[in-house]
């Protein structure tokens, strides 16, 4: 029975820590649904309403670094019911009072970034609970809870229109301090965890220097700030483009989401059977035809499509890929310092695409020099994995 008990308890953690990381997710994407509502009642440009959707995507991107370090020293056991806790504060916040000013939105924005740190938390944690020959796919399943923002999409309108302003606010309120109650009795760090006992500036400083961490750095920016780019710009683009409306536009954009998110288990799934390195060879390859058939602009049906299609099954799975590379190459207890800080790189990535697109548009009325810039860059990520990152792959597995 006891041996029954711990072949199970693996699964079980990666359960609790997968079920934390979406209900953190929904938190932390709250604004987002209700920026238009929130721009009209108070009377918010569109940089103003932008601010408050871009605030706690900020906060959360780079709240990862120093989540992830102190992870490595307390363990996930800790760490994940304190972001569950501190993050319900400002969910009850803006649900109760900090809707009814823009300071009071950027303000409570603000500390509801935490709940985006809770990836830093959930990928040491569960690192340490697989070997690996199992670690890709778990990170994978575990990266699946960023559907979390799909929750948050299709909840928060629903709730603010039958209940009012505060009502999504305080469900989720209530199903934070329920999780954070449940996973500080459930959840347990792995056996043998090594806790490091370095200060948290050595720690940043020590991950910094590892190759890993720039390497993986620069590729989680450019697929899963992809991801992040098309789930934001997606339904402007194909409105512009292709002159679809509001509904059609946003449904294809969720098709797109939820493609990614199942294709990253998938892409760890994929690294644990063929390497991280051929996994992340394959899928920005099929980024950069992808983006260069969308260059032109092809029918929607079936070449756009499939293009957009392939671009989100490719970006998941290759965002998954990232993070089984990164626990085949960091060492155990720097997990979460170079979790952290690749995991602000790719938030922070998915907002330059945008940017660009719109401005390239703007300047020229068309998205082809975007898309060929996205290509361009795919195609650069390739090179970079096939030589130097491979390169560092191969030198750590010697060493080993």
């Amino acid at each position: 029975m006891t041996e029954s008990r711990t072949a199970r308890r693996p699964a079980l953690m990666l359960t609790l820590v997968t079920v934390g990381f979406a209900v953190n997710f929904w938190a932390w994407a709250l604004l987002s649904p209700l920026a238009p509502l929130l721009k009209d009642a108070l009377r918010l440009d569109a940089f103003q309403q932008s601010l408050v959707v871009a605030v706690p995507v900020v906060v959360g991107s780079l709240g990862r670094i120093p989540v992830g370090a102190l992870t490595d020293r307390y363990g996930g056991r800790v760490m994940l019911p304190l972001v569950s806790a501190v993050t319900m504060l400002p969910v009850l916040y803006l649900g109760l009072a900090g809707h009814s000013s823009l300071t009071a939105l950027l303000v409570g924005g603000f500390v509801l970034g935490m709940g985006g740190t809770s990836f830093a938390v959930g990928v040491p944690f569960v690192s340490a609970w697989f070997p690996p020959r199992r670690r890709g796919l778990a990170i994978g399943i575990f990266g699946a809870g960023m559907g979390g923002t799909a929750i948050s999409a299709l909840t928060t309108v629903n709730l603010t229109t039958a209940w009012g302003l505060p009502a999504p606010f305080v469900v989720t309120a209530v199903v934070l301090a329920v999780y954070a109650v449940v996973s500080a009795l459930w959840l347990r760090d792995a056996p043998g965890r090594a806790a490091p006992s370095e200060s948290l500036g050595r720690r940043l400083t020590a991950a910094m220097r590892l190759p890993v961490t720039w390497q993986a750095s620069a590729l989680y920016a450019v697929l899963f700030g992809g991801y992040v780019a098309f789930s934001v710009y997606l339904p402007a683009y194909l409105k512009t483009a292709y002159g679809l409306a509001q509904v059609d536009a946003s449904n294809r954009m969720a098709g797109f989401v939820v493609l990614a998110v199942l294709m990253r288990p998938a892409g760890g799934w994929l690294s644990d059977r063929y390497g991280p390195i051929r996994v992340l060879s394959w899928v920005l390859g099929v980024v950069g035809v992808a983006a260069a058939v969308q260059a032109v602009t092809p029918p929607l049906m079936p070449w756009g499509t499939a293009a957009f299609l392939a671009m989100a099954g490719a970006l998941g799975a290759g965002s998954g890929a990232v993070f089984a590379l990164v626990a085949l190459l960091a060492p155990p207890d720097r997990v979460g310092s170079v979790t952290g800080i690749v995991g602000a790189a790719g938030g922070l990535g998915g907002f330059v695409p945008p940017l660009l697109m719109g401005a390239l548009y703007s300047a020229l009325s068309s998205y082809l020099l975007g898309l060929v810039a996205l290509a361009l860059v795919a195609v650069s990520a390739l090179l970079f994995t096939v030589t130097g990152v491979r390169h560092a792959a191969q030198t750590r597995t010697e060493v080993a």
